[in-house]
Parts: structure tokens; sequence; C-alpha cells
């Protein structure tokens, strides 16, 4: 191609992107106009209400307090510091005040009491006349031994986090979690198996009669003492 000839294509190209350009401003799908300024939100009436009004009473506390600062010689923007804090100081003392009867409510708030562990009526029930079979046959001892062994199982299923492979009758009868009454029971059952294991003498039934009312009295306590 000659010189001229491209200066010739090169002039054509140069119109038609002009022209193809002119028809793409034209066409109305593309905006290149700048977009009109975005208006700000309006403020809204209460707040310029707020506004004139704080506006108000500072010029009020300033014509009242001003002379005062003078006095004193302490300029006034100093003096607003002063009583913008005392202001803030004020506020919080309402809040705090208005705030206080719940709080108090909250505090002294107790969380609900669990119920007190009692072992199923019919475990318990179950575990008497088994108990009597035994003691009826003189076998004291073993009696009491069962109505201890049987009472751990019963807390273990029931409240499995209570208890330590190594936890002991005395250890139990010590529990805060268990009411007064199975707390003695465990105290007197307990005292009545470490006699029998390392006195190495079996119980009396007096032993037996003692173990058996302080079980069925913790036990049996809703139930009139059935089964006694």
């Amino acid at each position: 191609m000659t010189q001229q000839g491209a200066q010739i294509a090169g002039a054509t190209a140069a119109r038609d992107a002009a022209s193809d350009w002119q028809a793409l401003r034209d066409s109305g799908d593309i905006q290149f106009s700048p977009l009109p300024p975005m208006k700000p939100p309006e403020t809204p009436g209460w707040l310029k209400l707020l506004g004139e009004w704080l506006e108000a009473l500072g010029k009020w506390l300033r014509g009242l307090f001003e002379p005062v600062g003078q006095v004193l010689g302490v300029s006034w923007s100093a003096f607003e510091k002063v009583l913008i804090a005392l202001a803030i100081l004020l506020v919080l003392f309402i809040l705090w005040r208005l705030a206080q009867p719940l709080l108090d409510r909250l505090r002294n708030r107790q969380p609900p009491e669990e119920a007190e562990w009692a072992p199923d009526r019919e475990a318990a029930v179950a575990l008497l006349e088994d108990a009597d079979r035994l003691a009826a046959e003189g076998r004291f001892g073993e009696a009491v031994h069962l109505l201890l062994k049987r009472s751990v199982s019963h807390i273990a299923e029931a409240r499995p986090d209570w208890l330590l492979p190594a936890s002991t009758a005395r250890e139990i009868s010590e529990f805060s979690m268990l009411s007064d009454a199975a707390r003695h029971a465990f105290r007197v059952i307990a005292v009545r198996v470490e006699r029998s294991l390392f006195a190495l003498r079996d119980l009396e039934v007096d032993d037996w009669q003692a173990a058996r009312a302080a079980y069925s009295d913790f036990a049996l306590q809703d139930f009139g003492g059935e089964a006694a």
C-alpha cells in the first residue's frame, strides 16, 4: 500500500470511529452527562427542634453564668465545660437511681432450687423388703450393708455426677446437695457398716432398727413411712 493510500485509509477509519462514537452518545442507552448532585437527607423536625432548644439553653446559661465566671476569673469556655461535666454526672445519677431497683432485684434473685434427691418409692420399698428378710434371719450386718450398698447405687443412677469411684459413705453423708434426712440416714448406716467391718463382729438388732428407721424416715418421708 502506498503512503497516500495509507493516509486515506486512516482518515476513513477516523471518520468511522467518530461517527460510531457520536451514534453511541446519541442512542441514550448509556448516560454520559454527569449525575445531578445528591440531595442531602433532610434533618427530622424533632432534631431541628432539639437543636434549637439546646442552642437557646446554651445562650441562657451563658447569660446566667458568664458574669459568675468573670467574677471568679474563669472564661466562659472553661465554665461551659464544667457545666457540661456536671450535667453528664446528673444524667448518670438519674439513670443509676432509675436502674437501681432493677439491679437490686437481679442481685437478690436466687437461682431455682433443685429438688432434693430421694430414691424411687418402689425401689426404696423393695430395698426395705430385701433387708427385712435378711434381718429376719438374724443377719443384721448384711441387712444394714445392703441398705448402704443399694442406696449408693440409687444415687449413682439418679445423680452420676455426684459420686466418684472412691466416694465413701462418710463422704456421701456430708454431701450438701442431700437433704438433712438423707445425710442423717447415710451417717447412721455408715457408722454401723464400719463397726461391722472393722470391729469384726456382727451387728445387733438395735443397730439394724436404727439404720432401718433412719433410711425409712428419709426414703419414705413423703409416704407416711410405709413399709416401716
